[in-house]
C-alpha cells in the first residue's frame, strides 16, 4: 500500500513538471474520446497546475479529444456512435436539430452544463454542422472549465493541511480562492440558465406550425 502510494505520488509529481503538462494534454483528450466524463480530469488539472494554466491545459486536451470523437462519429464509428446516442434521445434531438442551427446551437449547448460534453461531440459527429462551426462553438466550454479547474485547485490546497497549518497559505489567500469560485460557479449558471432559455425559445419554435 505505501508503496501504491509512493507510486502515485511520483506519477503526479511527474505531471507538474512542463513535459507532464504536455503529456496531460493529450492524455486527456483520449480521456474525452473514449466517452468518460472530463470533470475530475479538469479537476486533477486545477490541483496539478492551478486554475488558469490549468484551464488552458484542459481546453487544449479537449479541444483535441473533440476533434478526434467529431471525426470518429461522422466517419469511422457512425453506426456504433447512432446506436450509443439511441439512449439519450435529447442528443438525438440536438443532433437534428444543429443540422440547422449551426453554430448558434453548437454554442449554446456547450455552455449549458446540462449537456453532457463527451456525448455532444457524437452528437455533432452524425449531424451535418460543419468542422469550422463546430470548432469555434468550442469556445463555449471555457466557463466550465475555469470552474472544475478553480475547484481542484481549492481542493488541492486542501489536501496540504500541513502547509496551511504552518502558515505557509494565509487565510487571505483562502477567502479570495473561495470567492473566487463562487464568482465562476454563479457565472456558470447564469450562463447556463440563459442557454437553456434560448434552446427552450428555439424548441418551441420549431413546433410552432405558424412558423
Amino acid at each position: 500500500m505505501a508503496s501504491d502510494l509512493l507510486s502515485t505520488e511520483a506519477v503526479l509529481h511527474w505531471l507538474q513538471s512542463p513535459l507532464g503538462a504536455l503529456v496531460f494534454i493529450p492524455l486527456y483528450a483520449v480521456w474525452v474520446t473514449v466517452l468518460l466524463p472530463g470533470i475530475w480530469a479538469s479537476m486533477l488539472a486545477g490541483a496539478l497546475y492551478g486554475t488558469w494554466w490549468g484551464s488552458v491545459i484542459v481546453f487544449a486536451g479537449a479541444t483535441l479529444g473533440a476533434e478526434a470523437a467529431f471525426l470518429l462519429g461522422r466517419h469511422r464509428l457512425r453506426g456504433w456512435a447512432q446506436r450509443r446516442l439511441k439512449r439519450f434521445p435529447k442528443l438525438l434531438a440536438i443532433e437534428k436539430a444543429v443540422s440547422r442551427e449551426g453554430f448558434r446551437l453548437v454554442l449554446l449547448t456547450r455552455l449549458s452544463p446540462a449537456f453532457p460534453f463527451s456525448l455532444l461531440n457524437l452528437a455533432y459527429g452524425l449531424s451535418d454542422v460543419s468542422l469550422r462551426d463546430y470548432n469555434l462553438g468550442l469556445i463555449g466550454i471555457i466557463p466550465g472549465t475555469i470552474l472544475f479547474c478553480a475547484l481542484g485547485a481549492l481542493a488541492g490546497s486542501a489536501a496540504r493541511f500541513g502547509e496551511v497549518l504552518a502558515g505557509e497559505t494565509s487565510p487571505q489567500a483562502w477567502v479570495l480562492r473561495v470567492v473566487g469560485v463562487l464568482a465562476t460557479v454563479a457565472v456558470v449558471w447564469l450562463v447556463g440558465r440563459a442557454a437553456r432559455k434560448a434552446l427552450q425559445e428555439g424548441s418551441e419554435l420549431d413546433q410552432d406550425p405558424a412558423g
